[in-house]
């Protein structure tokens, strides 16, 4: 049974940071997709980045420069250091899981296992 669990989240002001984690179990996870999406109240969920079995890694263009996302195959662990916080990212992020190694477009449809999320608030 795939479980994914994110920790991390917590409310800070613009201009801070902050590290999520997501423990991953049941699942190869050296061998595939990973990724992050976020979710704003009475918004669409959007994908944040995401990493693939040979390390590249994609970004969504508002997060790039800003955040980045890594893993510790050893720890079955998935990172996003999150820098430079603006109001506008706040909302849940998700950490989330392929049955592949191919990330794709970064389409939440595509991603069959889900954390429950961790909630970030950043304050003006």
């Amino acid at each position: 049974q795939v479980q994914l669990a994110e920790s991390g989240g917590d409310s800070v002001q613009a201009g801070g940071s902050l590290r999520l984690s997501c423990a991953a179990s049941g699942v190869t996870f050296s061998s595939i997709c990973m990724a992050w999406f976020r979710q704003a109240p009475g918004k669409e969920r959007e994908g944040v980045g995401a990493i693939n079995k040979p390390g590249i890694i994609l970004y969504a263009d508002f997060v790039k420069g800003r955040f980045t996302i890594s893993r510790d195959n050893a720890k079955n662990t998935l990172y996003l250091q999150m820098n430079s916080l603006k109001p506008e990212d706040t909302g849940m992020y998700y950490c989330a899981a392929r049955d592949s190694w191919y990330c794709g477009q970064l389409r939440a449809a595509e991603f069959a296992y889900w954390g429950q999320g961790t909630q970030v608030t950043v304050s003006s």
